[in-house]
């Protein structure tokens, strides 16, 4: 539970910054949400990335191996995510909305990939 507990405060950083990428560009230059969330979701993963490897999870094995596991999960996080996004606007919700519901989605699958694969024992 408290690598759970790491990673949601982990995720909560990351999270603040993607949708602070995602308002921009959608309110700053009217890029449309789904679009705008996969930036975000890159520039997010970054931060994620950092924290989980040394607050969440203490690896301690390369990071470069692991950063790529961990962009690998990430990319099929943002594709799930703006899945989510596309879908949630599509039925009338807004972005903010769907993102929301995105986001939580996205959190439990990569807790449990990010756990056994990209920061699990031998790596």
């Amino acid at each position: 539970m408290t690598r759970l507990w790491r990673y949601a405060v982990v995720g909560a950083a990351a999270t603040v910054v993607h949708w602070a990428l995602l308002a921009a560009l959608v309110e700053g230059t009217g890029l449309v949400p789904w679009v705008a969330s996969g930036f975000g979701a890159v520039l997010g993963a970054q931060v994620a990335f950092v924290g989980n490897r040394h607050y969440t999870f203490g690896h301690g094995g390369a990071w470069w191996p692991a950063w790529w596991r961990f962009m690998a999960t990430a990319a099929a996080g943002a594709a799930l995510g703006m899945a989510v996004v596309a879908a949630g606007v599509a039925a009338g919700a807004h972005y903010l909305l769907a993102q929301a519901v995105a986001t939580g989605a996205v959190m439990v699958a990569s807790f449990a990939v990010n756990r056994a694969w990209t920061f699990g024992p031998g790596t």
